[in-house]
């Protein structure tokens, strides 16, 4: 096993770091650690080979300082890994204190408070969903334990790689002591791709678009809530036959046209989402406005307790809260069960590894 230590400095984290470089490490796993007593950690686990970009790494003023560490479960990849390093050395950021690279989980995930889980193994030609399910239920069962016996007990997790819900299922049922609460599934990008299209429809800025929601899965089943979007502070809204053939296949297919064009998965936009997730985490929802996170349900809006289901919600505090009481419409109420259904059948497909 090779490691690596690095020393960088991080005086005071504002505003965003900008993007370092991003593209095949969204398959990769990473980490980001907030606010606490003494400097914070961020980890990036990987489980592909090649590393060419770096997700973007955001981070706010809550956090004063913070050190990063970039593991493989591969041990023949950790030439890629320095290769890693060095992109981020010679970003010269300001705000970074360490680097340590490994390809020792243990390493990599000790004293963790905040975990973005980028990687995950992709489908396959021929591979089924819940081929696909199994065989990364074999990657989150392994990283639950290591994140049991040597995470920060008050680590936050959001998980990016998919199918990220039902990835995220298996790493919380693998853990005894952190609560259910503190793992969740990343719906930003389908938040940010619906925020955008309403917007370029509307004809305003994106910031001006609030109350807006994805509901469920993230895939193609996916629910783009609008019913009580405001735009500029108004209530706005578009026409219905533009939201059922044009708005909401666009959101629920849009990772699919990436993929067609680029011959690659999502990489800056997806890694831009990941952080805007655990910088809303940390910092809190806007006044009057809510976001999207995959969470386990308590049963709101009829979705069985205990899926990774995403949801409007509000955040204070570092606790995030369900937007409840939102007028559900028998259009809704059908895409809804639909996206219901989806995530029992993984959780039925992967129900042996959920303890």
């Amino acid at each position: 096993m090779q490691q690596i230590q690095k020393q960088i400095k991080y005086p005071n984290m504002q505003k965003y770091l900008q993007k370092a470089i991003t593209n095949q490490l969204t398959r990769a796993s990473m980490a980001h650690f907030g606010q606490q007593l003494k400097p914070p950690v961020l980890l990036v686990k990987s489980d592909i080979l090649q590393f060419s970009e770096l997700p973007a790494v955001k981070c706010q003023d809550q956090i004063n300082q913070s050190s990063l560490h970039l593991a493989s479960i591969y041990s023949f990849a950790m030439s890629a890994l320095n290769g890693v390093v060095m992109e981020i050395q010679d970003c010269a950021f300001p705000l970074v204190q360490g680097i340590v690279a490994t390809d020792n989980q243990a390493v990599g995930f000790k004293d963790v408070n905040y975990a973005l889980m980028v990687g995950a193994k992709p489908r396959g030609p021929g591979m089924e969903r819940g081929d696909l399910l199994k065989d990364n239920g074999k990657i989150f069962t392994e990283t639950g334990k290591y994140i049991n016996d040597h995470a920060s007990r008050d680590i936050k997790v959001v998980v990016v790689g998919n199918p990220c819900n039902t990835n995220c299922l298996i790493l919380a049922n693998q853990i005894k002591d952190i609560p259910k609460e503190n793992f969740t599934a990343m719906t930003r990008l389908d938040h940010n791709r619906a925020q955008h299209q309403l917007a370029d429809k509307l004809g305003v800025h994106t910031s001006d678009i609030r109350k807006i929601a994805i509901f469920g899965n993230h895939s193609p089943t996916m629910v783009p809530y609008i019913d009580q979007m405001t735009a500029k502070n108004h209530k706005a809204t578009v026409d219905q036959q533009w939201v059922t053939q044009t708005f909401i296949p666009t959101v629920q297919q849009r990772g699919a046209e990436i993929i067609k064009a680029r011959k690659l998965s999502s990489a800056a936009s997806a890694g831009n989402a990941a952080m805007n997730h655990i910088t809303t985490w940390v910092n809190g929802t806007a006044e009057g406005d809510y976001t999207s996170m995959a969470i386990p349900s308590d049963g709101s809006y009829g979705v069985p307790k205990g899926l990774i289901f995403s949801f409007p919600v509000t955040v204070k505090n570092g606790k995030y809260s369900i937007v409840q009481g939102l007028p559900i419409t028998p259009f809704y109420q059908g895409l809804l069960d639909k996206t219901i259904k989806e995530l029992v059948d993984e959780r039925n497909a992967v129900d042996h590894l959920l303890k």
